[in-house]
């Protein structure tokens, strides 16, 4: 790209204004998407919140048990783990089980008859 920009320079400006729009096209099909998607995914890490059931990177699926500065520690099967924030890939409460989740927290939440007692 040096060697372009030096041949610009002896043989016409048509040439640097060819290479100015190469680098605007550049921007906004490349750098501008990837800034935004990186804005995305911080914000839905930012988002995330106790309950919520997601998946990591990893593959690994769970609920998220707390929240912490540097990372959530997730409630699985085996027990619970602490991941970073990068970690989680998405949210699994509303995409996969929709109603059903709802319901399920309600009923966890709900005391049993022998909690009552």
């Amino acid at each position: 790209m040096l060697t372009l920009f030096l041949q610009a320079q002896g043989s016409s400006p048509m040439m640097l204004i060819m290479m100015g729009v190469m680098f605007v096209g550049f921007y906004f099909l490349m750098i501008r998407p990837q800034m935004k998607k990186q804005k995305q995914e911080k914000n839905f890490q930012e988002e995330l919140k106790v309950g919520t059931r997601v998946v990591l990177t990893s593959g690994l699926h769970g609920r998220i048990a707390q929240v912490q500065d540097d990372g959530f520690v997730i409630e699985t099967l085996s027990g619970k783990l602490k991941f970073e924030k990068a970690a989680v890939s998405r949210e699994m409460t509303e995409t996969r089980f929709g109603d059903k989740a709802k319901t399920a927290d309600k009923k966890e939440a709900l005391p049993t008859t022998e909690e009552k007692k």
